[in-house]
């Protein structure tokens, strides 16, 4: 067994908590990681793992031989990708992930011509709204929207997008358009369930006033998309993520609400490990992102 391949096998299990989960992340069996780990165990003349039928967990040893050899194995890692840096192109799968609606609408269609700029790269990506475990899942780089609170990871913020008050041009013929705080509570909204805010919504005015709406809904969904469609349907008044919307508002199909008042905004970050390395393949994509929609 190649020595590097020990110490990657090592590092997945410490960092993912299983033999399973390792196995997944290194695209090899939970056998041959099990072989591996003995090898490696053969080798430093320690256990680094105690196993039961149900789980495992990380000896002393086990967990001074991670600490000591991640910075070797960046520092290793680090030579590879600065030897080939001026002689090929980022190589390797790059395994991304992003929120659902995001993913999908806006990330997705890049990726065809991030392959084509970047033959030997390959994009592994996993769209979820919940909060990850990096580690865990073995993901090189997340993009969320909104806040960053993890202090092991680092946070590169690309953009933001703001959230804007929309509804049908059906609704508001009906209903009329609200034009400050307590106006827009007589009216129905859609709520995202994703927001924290519920059902106060902040409003600042054009001349810098504050405000809250303490809106109605009978209806919320923890998606966007979701709260899109309701409001497209006549449902009431929605506030969105502007990237969920951009065409809609194009053609009509969606007006601005209360468009002399500003809301939240959303920071988009790109996301990675805090270690000293940061492999070539996540700097190009971050390098990507902020091209695109910095």
């Amino acid at each position: 067994m190649d020595t590097i391949l020990g110490i990657k096998t090592i590092i997945a299990v410490v960092e993912t908590g299983s033999f399973t989960a390792a196995g997944d992340r290194l695209s090899i069996s939970k056998a041959l990681v099990s072989k591996y780990v003995g090898i490696v165990e053969e080798q430093v003349g320690v256990r680094l793992f105690n196993r039961s039928t149900r789980k495992i967990s990380i000896t002393e040893a086990g967990k001074n031989y991670y600490e000591r050899v991640v910075p070797l194995f960046d520092d290793y890692s680090e030579l590879v990708d600065n030897l080939a840096e001026h002689e090929t192109s980022p190589r390797g799968q790059l395994r991304i992930s992003a929120p659902v609606t995001f993913g999908e609408s806006n990330l997705a269609p890049l990726l065809p011509e991030l392959l084509n700029r970047y033959p030997d790269l390959s994009v592994d990506l996993h769209l979820s709204d919940k909060i990850i475990d990096m580690l865990e899942e073995g993901i090189d780089l997340v993009i969320r929207i909104g806040g960053v609170d993890d202090s092991n990871l680092i946070a590169r913020k690309i953009t933001s997008f703001p959230l804007i008050m929309c509804a049908s041009p059906a609704y508001l013929e009906k209903h009329g358009h609200p034009t400050n705080a307590r106006e827009l509570e007589q009216h129905t909204t859609i709520i995202d369930s994703n927001f924290r805010i519920g059902f106060n919504w902040p409003l600042i005015s054009k001349s810098g006033e504050p405000s809250v709406a303490h809106v109605k809904s009978h209806i919320s969904a923890n998606s966007p998309r979701a709260v899109k469609e309701v409001v497209l349907a006549n449902g009431g008044i929605g506030l969105i993520p502007e990237f969920v919307i951009e065409e809609q508002l194009r053609t009509g199909e969606l007006l601005r609400v209360m468009d002399n008042h500003k809301t939240l905004e959303f920071g988009m970050f790109a996301i990675y490990p805090h270690r000293k390395f940061v492999p070539r393949k996540v700097r190009t994509m971050v390098d990507f992102l902020i091209e695109k929609f910095s």
